[in-house]
């Protein structure tokens, strides 16, 4: 299928966040292009109805395979919570989510001879919607969790490592338990990596998910055959286009902050419209299709 294999691959997230996914996914598949639409003009999506969320995930489906991308990568932990698997079964792609690579890499992480105790940090609705903890009690681990709704404004201010981060970070866990690892459980999270570090302290064990899903996704797309190679391309170079919801300049400089992978950058308007399903273009795979 060299047709589609040339095709970018669409990442989308709730704003700027889902950069560390698309770091990620650049360093294991530098011959990809990449779409990334950040709906910043909606951001935050953790304190919002997961019904709304769910919505917001559809119109942005539409609006990547719209412009013909040959899979998607939820990078939001929230919109994964709220919109898979339902939206992987009505797309014509193959989709993959964060959560479950974040949980596997915390369960291999905590191995050891007694029962792993694993944090989750995340938005109110990732932790009410439980798809960390449940799965993580099913694999055999004890789970603390919390929500942390100013991490991500603190991220997007690119406040990150300040005096403020830190005293809200220290409000959040406080009151923790003991813990092995933490599943940074929000793709804005990394952001405050050093933070954390400084208040759970070099005996706990961080997790981001974004390694993971980028080889997931690398192994799934050469599985399939649909990796971007010389056989594949026109011999153009890989490239990253940027679709902002919101004000375009301000995605730009925060990006810019957070090392995001330069690229061009266009506002859109979202047209509301649910994905469509496209009988000529068949899924890489379904194993992917869940949170």
């Amino acid at each position: 299928m060299p047709h589609l294999a040339s095709l970018p691959l669409g990442v989308f997230d709730s704003g700027v966040g889902g950069l560390t996914v698309l770091r990620a996914l650049r360093r294991l598949l530098p011959d990809e292009s990449f779409l990334y639409l950040g709906d910043t003009a909606r951001v935050p999506y953790g304190s919002k109805p997961i019904d709304m969320v769910r919505g917001f995930a559809e119109e942005i489906a539409s609006e990547l395979l719209g412009r013909g991308v040959k899979g998607i990568v939820v990078a939001c932990n929230t919109a994964s919570a709220a919109s898979l698997p339902e939206l992987a079964e009505r797309l014509p792609v193959p989709v993959w989510g964060v959560v479950e690579p974040g949980v596997a890499a915390a369960m291999d992480a905590s191995r050891g001879p007694v029962r792993p105790h694993v944090g989750v940090l995340g938005t109110v609705a990732t932790i009410t919607a439980r798809v960390y903890q449940d799965r993580l009690e099913a694999a055999g681990a004890v789970t603390w969790a919390r929500a942390c709704p100013l991490f991500v404004p603190i991220v997007e201010e690119g406040i990150s490592d300040s005096t403020i981060a830190r005293l809200v970070a220290d409000h959040y866990l406080a009151d923790r338990p003991a813990l092995d690892t933490v599943i940074l459980g929000c793709t804005h999270y990394p952001a405050l990596k050093p933070v954390l570090a400084e208040v759970f302290g070099p005996d706990v064990r961080m997790i981001d998910s974004a390694e993971a899903v980028a080889a997931t996704v690398r192994a799934d797309l050469a599985r399939a055959g649909l990796a971007r190679t010389e056989l594949s391309t026109t011999g153009d170079p890989p490239t990253v286009q940027y679709l902002v919801t919101g004000d375009r300049e301000a995605f730009l400089h925060t990006a810019r902050v957070l090392d995001g992978p330069p690229g061009t950058a266009e506002h859109v308007v979202l047209s509301g419209k649910p994905p469509r399903r496209d009988p000529a273009v068949a899924p890489a795979s379904r194993s992917r299709a869940r949170a």
